[in-house]
């Protein structure tokens, strides 16, 4: 099996492919105060619970965007499962050019979800991905990655709200019954909900009408199932899209 590690600055997920199949899925705090034995107990664990033995585990991939964890998390393939595991970064073939101005600034995020929704949709393509941030990533008919915007996610943009607004509630992040709120709580909801909806649409629209093309649009991340079903722009959703990307990033530095 292969396991693929996602390290974003909320949650880490956990993926174990058989092939080009995710059997399992676990997602786990992004605790930096963690060592690499703790997460090694953690991860075994939930594999154990799952009936998935550490000598299944033969080979092993890393995207980190939070760099003081790629070290324990290497530490913990290591530890865990024997296996060194590869990391996306300098170096690590893609098959993708990047046409950023430093490629090395782009999210090791960034790029795995590029290259899995190039290969998904087979042409231009822009990937919306909602995490701690919201990017928005494009990437050319050629298959270049070419840039995107990056946005306050609509966890942190409501959390702020709730900060500074002393007389304001914290609140689910919810779809209210309607965008007229006749209570404090459904105000609230229909514009962070709304409010981030015409944030999307804007951006993508600016996006499109800047590249001059037709592109497929795909979202994933935590909050992309909330927000897609009322967004004129996005087509489709792929929660997995970042692990597919790191399984197809290591087919692509088999030695």
């Amino acid at each position: 099996m292969l396991l693929v590690i996602d390290v974003g600055n909320t949650n880490i997920v956990y993926g174990l492919f058989e092939g080009a199949e995710l059997e399992h899925q676990f997602r786990v705090e992004s605790g930096r105060g963690r060592t690499a034995d703790e997460y090694a107990v953690v991860l075994r664990q939930l594999c154990e619970m799952h009936g998935v033995q550490p000598s299944q585990v033969d080979a092993a991939i890393i995207a980190s965007v939070v760099p003081s964890l790629t070290d324990p998390m290497s530490e913990l393939v290591k530890r865990a499962f024997g296996k060194e595991p590869k990391i996306v970064g300098p170096g690590i073939r893609t098959g993708m050019a990047i046409l950023y101005e430093n490629p090395r600034e782009v999210g090791a995020d960034r790029i795995v979800n590029a290259v899995a929704a190039y290969e998904q949709a087979k042409g231009a393509v822009i990937v919306v991905d909602f995490g701690t941030a919201t990017t928005f990533d494009c990437v050319t008919p050629k298959g270049e990655y070419l840039g995107g915007v990056i946005a306050p996610g609509i966890q942190i943009s409501a959390d702020a709200l709730f900060a500074r607004a002393a007389k304001l509630p914290k609140v689910e992040i919810a779809q209210p019954p309607k965008v007229v709120g006749k209570n404090t709580v459904h105000s609230m909801q229909s514009g962070i909900v709304f409010g981030y909806v015409g944030l999307v649409d804007g951006v993508v629209e600016r996006l499109l009408a800047e590249l001059g093309h037709g592109c497929a649009v795909i979202a994933t991340g935590g909050l992309s199932s909330l927000i897609a079903p009322l967004s004129k722009t996005i087509q489709s959703v792929d929660p997995n899209l970042t692990l597919t990307g790191l399984r197809l990033l290591h087919e692509r530095n088999l030695v």
